[in-house]
């Protein structure tokens, strides 16, 4: 049986393939359009999955969809009732969703429009996490924005089942709360909660105590609870456009609040003391609220095992903090564990209602396309005279292993590397396939970086890749972390010996790497590892202001525009002169 889960007309549209149970393809739109989060209905991605899955448009037996239009809907039209401006909003909605049998029935060229199956929003987030995870048994948890009408929900997850035990609606939600002060902080774009995340650590929780009163929350239940006067969306005044391109949405903060803590900052202006404190303590809030709910789904479930998901499920300050502090032995956040996750969701879904065995699991993240060499020459050849022009060399490397050897010892001489190899990622993160890589031993290379390549606000720290055999030497935490969705403490003596992937506050958001996940990953963390006596590189997506590259042109493109030293894409090198060849001793 072949699935197609879709999660269009919202933020990170995407596509996923199911065949019997087992998740062969999975990507999001933006990879395609180039628009970060890019809203709509994700063509290109549901032609991309279907050729990884081999097959052809009528072999489709089903497509799977995260929303539910009858979800909620007392509650949807009780609201309704009292705000004209939602009721419109709602029915719109709904009318994209009913056609969405005819949309990809006219993508696909097909006579007829396939089935089509409703999954409840946060249904499809559990099951996105629960039903790819290596748990026979779990607690499940989705927090997120808003879906459906619902911004949380609970259970239990046993075998190919997920039982829901409650659920928090609108309007109360952390995803919007913590959204409206990234607005306020002067991050206006769809999803720019990470800033604020990253700004948090420079600050102090001055306003913690006031900010309790915002999200009202007691520490042995699942509930919470907005303030509404601090929102606007309680009201139905906050507008939201998903329909192409990047999404949009209205301000969510309110006059009340911009009372309280004064005028907003424009993004224009500088970043001051009492914007840190701001993150500081939202953070802190988050944190607070989110710990409280998990400790208390730990008791009413008795499970040791926990999958999370949903919007919220991104900030990894938060999830760093879980096993030490709420009774769960074990946890699993899959790559894309937002809105985009709700493809897999729905079809994994929609194939264990029809009867698939659960044999499935996602250890790794890499569902989207992949090149091999006999592309990239194509392009490079293609390309020559341009290549030639930016004064850099093509070169064939003849095997792995010096592939590695020369690529690390580039980097340990303080090179930047656009490193593109195998099937991109899935999901917002660079995970060792679509990655720039430095060396973190290197304090100046924040610097570096931001001027060469990112150009992006200085307090957004870099991430290590790390072997995982080495985590427990340079962290306090030794729990895989292969999605780079945790943030643990850096061990104090190591501090200093990776300066550029230490976060101010002394923590990393670290992934971990193994052999069976990404092997060539693997090989070359280990041997720059080998040659400088820390197995560690510092990994950042492989963009420039645009989504993570999903095409050799695209990487080439990138390198070409920077300031790159060295681009590796498959076992093809293209240098920028003045970049001379470092051989490291045997």
């Amino acid at each position: 049986m072949l699935i197609i889960g879709i999660n269009a007309y919202h933020g990170d549209a995407s596509a996923a393939a199911i065949v019997d149970g087992q998740l062969v393809a999975a990507v999001e739109e933006e990879r395609f359009s180039r628009i970060k989060h890019s809203a709509g209905f994700p063509a290109a991605a549901l032609r991309s999955v279907l050729a990884a899955s081999g097959a052809t448009p009528r072999d489709i037996d089903m497509i799977a969809v995260a929303r539910d239009p009858w979800a909620r809907i007392l509650a949807k039209a009780w609201r309704a009732l009292r705000m004209p401006a939602l009721a419109r909003e709602r029915l719109s909605v709904r009318g994209r969703f009913s056609s969405i049998g005819a949309e990809v029935a006219r993508v696909l060229e097909l006579d007829s429009e396939p089935t089509v199956a409703r999954v409840e929003h946060h249904m499809g987030h559990l099951a996105s996490a629960f039903l790819v995870s290596p748990f026979d048994e779990a607690a499940v948890y989705s927090i997120d924005g808003l879906g459906d009408f619902a911004s949380a929900m609970w259970g239990v997850g046993r075998g190919s089942t997920i039982t829901p035990m409650g659920a928090i609606t609108f309007p109360h939600s952390l995803g919007l709360f913590y959204t409206a002060l990234t607005q306020y902080l002067g991050f206006p774009k769809y999803g720019d909660e990470y800033k604020v995340m990253g700004l948090a650590s420079y600050g102090e929780p001055e306003l913690l105590d006031e900010f309790r009163r915002v999200v009202i929350a007691d520490s042995d239940t699942m509930d919470f609870r907005l303030a509404p006067e601090y929102f606007t969306h309680p009201q139905g005044e906050a507008a939201m456009t998903w329909d192409e391109g990047e999404p949009r949405v209205g301000r969510l903060f309110s006059d009340y609040l911009v009372e309280w803590l004064g005028a907003p900052r424009d993004p224009a202006a500088p970043v001051e003391k009492k914007h840190m404190a701001i993150a500081s303590s939202i953070q802190r809030r988050l944190e607070e609220v989110v710990l409280d709910r998990l400790r208390t789904l730990r008791r009413a479930t008795g499970m040791r095992k926990l999958c999370l998901a949903g919007g919220v499920a991104f900030n990894c300050v938060v999830n760093g903090k879980i096993l030490e502090q709420t009774g769960f032995d074990d946890i699993y956040i899959q790559s894309a564990a937002g809105d985009a996750g709700l493809a897999i969701g729905a079809a994994m879904y929609q194939a264990h209602k029809n009867g698939a065995r659960r044999d499935f699991v996602m250890n790794d993240s890499y569902w989207g396309p992949e090149f091999n060499d006999a592309q990239i020459a194509v392009l490079l050849e293609a390309r020559a005279s341009e290549i030639s022009r930016e004064r850099c060399e093509v070169r064939h490397v003849d095997n792995e292993q010096e592939l590695c050897r020369t690529t690390a010892a580039a980097i340990a001489d303080g090179k930047v590397i656009g490193w593109f190899q195998g099937r991109m990622e899935w999901g917002p993160r660079a995970l060792g396939n679509r990655s720039i890589l430095a060396d973190p031993r290197r304090a100046e290379m924040r610097d570096i970086l931001n001027a060469k390549i990112k150009r992006r606000e200085m307090f957004r720290p870099f991430a290590p890749s790390i072997v995982e055999e080495a985590t427990a030497e340079y962290f306090t935490q030794s729990y895989p972390s292969p999605f780079m969705l945790m943030a643990y403490d850096v061990r104090a003596e190591k501090r200093s010996i990776i300066p550029a992937t230490t976060h101010v506050d002394g923590t990393g958001r670290l992934q971990t790497v193994n052999r069976e996940q990404n092997p060539l990953y693997h090989a070359l963390i280990g041997e720059f590892g080998r040659q400088t006596g820390v197995p560690i590189l510092l990994n950042t997506s492989f963009n420039e202001n645009e989504p993570v590259v999903c095409k050799p042109e695209e990487a080439l493109d990138c390198f070409l525009r920077t300031r790159m030293d060295l681009l590796v894409m498959g076992n093809y090198t293209v240098r920028r002169a003045g970049t001379e060849e470092h051989r490291p001793h045997a």
